[in-house]
């Protein structure tokens, strides 16, 4: 980590330190508390913008977000964003028989939320914008909040804790079910550039389940930043099923943090999907901290143009009998940029653990890009790991069978990628949110002159 002086910092982010200053200084105790945690790392390491001995962000520059001038968009008037219920339903994937909870511009609204299912409640389960999960359950925020994603560690999560407003707090009691339960945050571009810190919170009890979808949208021809922090603890036997979508628009920025804890013998699975941003980020932790944790994560990201998406995950078995799953796929058209970090740690103590990693890419221009590093860690001796990386173009062979067979070359060149990408949509659990993810990436498949790069040519 590079550390930059406070001085520095006050000189290069002068609109981070105006915003901070603007904030409601009324509110929950715990939230302004990790507030002033957050700005206090901040202004001791800014923004990782060292090109050299910075790892976490070897491949990805960050400059041009540190040189914007971000506004502070939690402090737009609220009730007023001109989005109604129809515009919101066509722009994200909806199901009436989900619970909803819509953040605009790092502001709860009520009015575009859909909260009238009472089977969760019944169960004793509390979701709301997070002030008032916390004022429901105190653990939140005594405890919980801010303890996986540490300000110390990087200036994103350290500028996100700064900003903690809104966001959405979700708490399972032991034994319960909190059903589907959709966390929308959008973006409109109101007034710009502009900056928001989602902040999700998943407390899943003992032998609990959840299913949370994350949705990041925002609009077309507008520069704004997403900032996002996402932590779960998943106790022992609970169950909980992730998604992680990101339709930002195509001059956004979004860097997305998530960090999830897991006890015995619990399961967490996601499928983090990627459409959209001039520059994208998921950051993804999960520490199997229970004999008997399993962990699945799938991913599946599409870039074009100049766009640029950064995958850097990390599992780390820290107990025995773990199971892990990483298997990620890239589609790159452009001159796009895709890089893939996925580091798997095995600790002393974890025998019997088995992990796998995958990254698979393919290449849609002789002009696109992927850096791929797989790692894995072990320090342990009875273990069954193994990890693979690939890039590569259509395959000639396969598109010449498809050819003789009466298709022309765009007809089949979008059959095969899009069969490349359903062996992720497939793994989604949700039929709705499966058909509307296939429907959406059928339609995002780049009409790109691929004579130049199948088979390599």
């Amino acid at each position: 980590m590079t550390t930059t002086t406070a001085t520095s910092i006050v000189d290069t982010y002068p609109h981070y330190i105006a915003a901070f200053e603007t904030q409601d200084p009324n509110g929950l105790l715990c939230i302004r508390e990790s507030r002033q945690r957050g700005w206090d790392a901040f202004l001791k390491i800014g923004l990782p913008t060292a090109r050299r001995g910075n790892e976490p962000w070897k491949y990805t520059n960050v400059a041009p977000i540190a040189r914007e001038a971000f506004g502070y968009a939690g402090g737009l008037a609220t009730g007023n964003s001109g989005i109604t219920a129809e515009q919101l339903m066509q722009s994200v994937p909806w199901q009436d028989d989900w619970t909803t909870l819509v953040v605009v511009d790092g502001v709860y609204a009520p009015e575009l939320s859909k909260m009238d299912t009472n089977a969760w409640k019944d169960a004793g389960t509390i979701i709301a914008a997070l002030p008032d999960a916390i004022q429901a359950d105190a653990e939140l925020g005594e405890s919980l909040l801010g303890r996986l994603a540490d300000v110390d560690e990087d200036g994103f999560t350290a500028l996100n804790t700064s900003f903690v407003r809104d966001g959405v707090g979700i708490s399972v009691p032991p034994g319960g079910d909190a059903g589907v339960v959709h966390v929308v945050y959008l973006t409109t571009g109101r007034e710009q550039p502009r900056g928001t810190y989602p902040r999700t919170l998943i407390s899943a009890g003992a032998n609990s389940k959840a299913t949370v979808i994350e949705t990041f949208a925002g609009p077309e021809g507008t520069r704004y930043l997403t900032d996002a922090v996402m932590e779960a603890y998943v106790r022992e036997g609970a169950q909980v099923e992730h998604y992680r979508l990101l339709f930002e628009g195509g001059d956004g920025y979004h860097v997305g943090i998530s960090r999830v804890e897991q006890e015995k013998d619990s399961r967490f699975s996601s499928v983090a999907i990627a459409d959209g941003s001039a520059l994208g980020r998921n950051d993804f932790g999960v520490r199997l901290g229970g004999t008997g944790a399993e962990c699945v994560l799938n991913g599946l990201y599409l870039t074009k143009d100049s766009q640029h998406i950064d995958n850097y995950i990390n599992i780390d078995h820290a107990e025995p009998h773990g199971t892990s799953r990483l298997f990620y796929k890239g589609i790159l058209d452009g001159q796009s940029r895709a890089v893939f970090g996925g580091n798997v740690t095995v600790r002393k103590d974890a025998q019997k653990t088995d992990a796998q990693q995958t990254d698979k890419n393919l290449l849609l221009s002789a002009d696109a890009e992927v850096d791929s590093k797989p790692s894995l860690l072990i320090f342990a001796d009875d273990v069954k790991c193994g990890h693979g990386a690939t890039a590569g173009h259509i395959d000639a062979d396969t598109v010449f069978y498809m050819r003789s067979r009466g298709l022309d070359l765009p007809t089949a060149s979008k059959i095969l990628i899009h069969a490349f990408a359903s062996e992720i949509i497939d793994t989604v659990e949700l039929e709705a949110l499966r058909e509307y993810l296939d429907a959406r990436f059928q339609d995002a498949i780049p009409d790109a002159d691929l004579s130049l790069t199948i088979g390599g040519r």
